[in-house]
């Protein structure tokens, strides 16, 4: 039986989560699409599209969708889903897990790798954050989790921009951008998005996204100088939101931030293996994503690589083309990470 594609959606309170929801539930596409949402009632999905058979904590809607509540386990939830299907008393193509406003998506994610039954029968396709661009700026001044909901994503939808000027928009992209270069971003109107946009976006596939995104593997990472402007307010500082007191909302100390690291030359296998289990030993939980396409050595292929706080994947590519530059590419996001350590450990492990 082939694996069950898993998205999950996340953004902060008030970013349109349900209502992205709703179009992608009611939209004719022709595919049947579980529901998970984490806390049922808080953000419910409007009751006239559901069907009202409460059994069992899952609710068959009209149009052949299913909705459950995690009341218990997410994994034990998921297992149920699975299990109904292979017994033919569900009918689903794939599920949609719509966390909390105030959720970290780690832990969610963190479910498919770690739970060896959970990945057999289900596939994490990726993680979309959308983005209230009227409040935005507050929220990830004085959130954590908003900040964290914006480094796991592989696609950041920004809602409400009509509901502010077009520089503020651009300030807060650049902002974005900063935090998590390998997401595309893309302005979206109440829940106006294509299903092409939201499924089998391959954020998780090890060989789907090779170039992680070329646009910030221009050499100066958007033509912006980042090392200028990191530490306004000091290196640890929890900024309850200064946007007032700074007088210029472009310049943010977030606590997550991306760093990426090229070079020419080839990796040796045993030395990066134990410089990245050392540095996920001890940074783990605050990697909240990391992704590299590696020139080692030894190999003619591309050796593909990526993780989720301490769980670490690799995978062979394709072999490199005759006349291409063997570049190695690495992107780091995470909270408050050494850069400097990473960039001088990852030097030392070239041959």
């Amino acid at each position: 039986m082939s694996l069950i594609p898993v998205t999950i959606l996340t953004g902060f309170l008030g970013s349109g989560k349900t209502t992205l929801l709703k179009r992608v539930l009611t939209e004719a596409h022709g595919q049947k699409i579980a529901v998970i949402e984490n806390e049922f009632g808080e953000e419910n999905i409007d009751n006239e599209i559901l069907v009202n058979d409460t059994q069992e904590n899952i609710i068959q809607m009209n149009n052949g969708c299913i909705c459950c509540s995690i009341r218990e386990d997410l994994r034990d939830t998921l297992q149920t889903l699975a299990e109904k299907k292979r017994k033919g008393e569900l009918v689903f193509d794939r599920v949609v897990i719509e966390t909390t406003g105030l959720a970290d998506p780690g832990p969610v994610a963190q479910t498919f790798f770690m739970d060896e039954e959970i990945a057999e029968q289900y596939l994490l396709d990726s993680i979309l954050t959308l983005v209230d661009a009227k409040h935005a700026d507050a929220q990830l001044n004085d959130r954590q989790e908003a900040r964290r909901q914006i480094g796991f994503a592989d696609q950041i939808f920004i809602s409400k921009t009509d509901l502010v000027a077009a520089d503020e928009v651009k300030a807060l992209t650049h902002r974005l951008t900063h935090m998590n270069p390998r997401a595309p971003q893309k302005a979206v109107h109440f829940g106006d998005v294509a299903i092409a946009d939201v499924f089998d976006l391959r954020g998780f596939n090890l060989n789907a996204k090779l170039d992680i995104d070329p646009d910030f593997l221009k050499a100066d990472d958007h033509g912006h100088n980042h090392e200028g402007h990191d530490h306004v307010h000091g290196e640890h500082c929890d900024h309850p939101s200064h946007a007032a007191e700074q007088g210029h909302h472009h310049v943010h100390d977030d606590d997550v931030k991306s760093f990426v690291f090229r070079s020419d030359k080839a990796f040796s296998p045993a030395r990066l293996e134990d410089f990245l289990g050392a540095i996920v030993n001890i940074y783990g939980p605050r990697m909240l994503r990391y992704k590299g396409v590696l020139n080692m050595e030894g190999t003619e292929r591309k050796v593909i690589f990526q993780g989720v706080h301490q769980l670490m994947g690799s995978d062979l590519g394709p072999a490199w083309a005759d006349g291409e530059t063997k570049t190695s590419k690495m992107v780091f996001i995470g909270i408050d990470l050494p850069k400097d350590i990473f960039m001088q450990g990852l030097e030392q492990c070239l041959v």
